[in-house]
């Protein structure tokens, strides 16, 4: 069976790899530690699971709007506009399959062969795959550790041609954990308005702050760029809701429109009973979602000084996210050796930095137990001593 070009370019996620190789070993009886899952340890919050229970009993068991539950699409629409100053209708919001669909369906409405799209690298791995897939063109640009992973305005207007149909931004950061000030972002908002670039705002760890860190939208900085800025965003990440498959997409009326379009031509509502528990969660007191948060602190500071502490790592402190994004060049070794060494030798799973575009640095997640990362650590430390001799 021959299979279609535009699948064969794309490789699977590196990250999924790992975690499902570190899964394995584990079903062999290996005791490993996995600092590799972008995926918070806790359980879904009781108030939202019994929501998703009570709509079963109530029969919300059949076809719904493709684009979302009312309710659901309204109870979005609210919160955007009450925390981030926007200025978002329900018809402006489609719900989808999970944040990744939301952008994977905005590439697919946006991006023809020819166009090209500007993205910040270190990068979320599959926002490069998704441009291909759409017959569009990657334009990196290279956020270096001395300017804490960031772009600035300057790269920024360099980069943006004739061409350019779609500028990525993601803050706070998979993988690094950075996030854009409101004056850097403001910033980059006063470049974006030079021209009639569209805009792509990934924001699924905007709750997901530390140290007294402000989130600001892209859309939010400056009032003429949310005409033509998209906001992916989820509940995966803030109430712990992974696996159901829950995200969406804010933006312009057309853009929402296409997009209802498609998606009622592949995958068709989300799970009904699912987005009921998703109007819980935005609905119901915003505690349990602190609560993650402070555990979530208290990891990145047990994380961040051990390693920091230890000889040949080098890593700027994180302001958002669940992730440390150290660099190994002090080693000699590439990511990809590097991670499957620490996964042979001490059974501690990590992710490639090649992965997100920079191959002199690993990705750590601290969205696991303190016990976990104790002793996580311990082994990689054990590991860099080898290591760096």
């Amino acid at each position: 069976m021959k299979l279609a070009a535009r699948v064969q370019q794309v490789p699977a996620s590196l990250t999924l790899a790992i975690a499902a190789k570190a899964k394995e070993m584990r079903a062999a009886g290996i005791d490993v530690l996995s600092f590799s899952a972008g995926e918070p340890d806790f359980d879904t919050p009781d108030h939202i699971k019994a929501a998703a229970k009570q709509a079963l009993d109530q029969g919300k068991t059949k076809y719904g709007p493709a684009p979302g539950e009312p309710r659901l699409r309204a109870a979005i629409a609210q919160s955007l506009n009450a925390h981030q100053g926007l200025n978002f209708q329900p018809d402006q919001i489609i719900v989808t399959n999970g944040g990744k669909h939301s952008l994977y369906g905005l590439m697919q409405i946006l991006i023809e062969p020819g166009d090209e799209v500007i993205i910040p690298s270190p990068y979320w791995l599959s926002y490069p795959e998704m441009v291909k897939l759409a017959g569009g063109t990657v334009k990196l640009l290279e956020a270096k550790a001395d300017n804490a992973y960031k772009i600035t305005p300057q790269q920024l207007r360099a980069a943006i041609k004739p061409q350019s149909k779609l500028f990525v931004f993601n803050s706070p950061s998979n993988p690094t954990g950075m996030v854009y000030t409101p004056e850097e972002v403001r910033a980059i908002a006063a470049v974006l308005r030079e021209s009639e670039i569209a805009i792509v705002s990934d924001e699924i760890y905007d709750k997901i702050l530390y140290e007294g860190t402000e989130h600001l939208s892209l859309a939010a900085a400056d009032p003429q760029l949310q005409e033509r800025t998209f906001i992916s965003s989820g509940f995966a990440k803030s109430y712990s809701m992974t696996g159901w498959r829950i995200g969406y997409l804010a933006g312009p009326r057309d853009g929402i429109e296409a997009m209802a379009r498609l998606q009622s031509h592949s995958t068709s509502n989300v799970c009904t009973f699912a987005q009921y528990g998703a109007i819980a969660a935005l609905e119901s007191s915003q505690d349990c979602v602190e609560q993650m948060r402070q555990a979530f602190a208290q990891r990145r500071s047990v994380m961040l000084e051990r390693v920091q502490a230890m000889a040949g790592l080098d890593c700027p402190a994180p302001h958002g996210a669940f992730y440390l994004f150290p660099s190994i060049a002090a080693t000699g070794l590439d990511s990809l050796t590097f991670c499957n060494r620490l996964l042979q030798e001490q059974h501690v799973a990590a992710v490639p930095g090649i992965a997100f575009g920079n191959d002199a640095c690993i990705r750590l997640s601290y969205a696991t137990s303190l016990e976990a990362i104790q002793a996580g650590l311990d082994r990689l430390e054990t590991f860099m001593n080898q290591v760096m001799g």
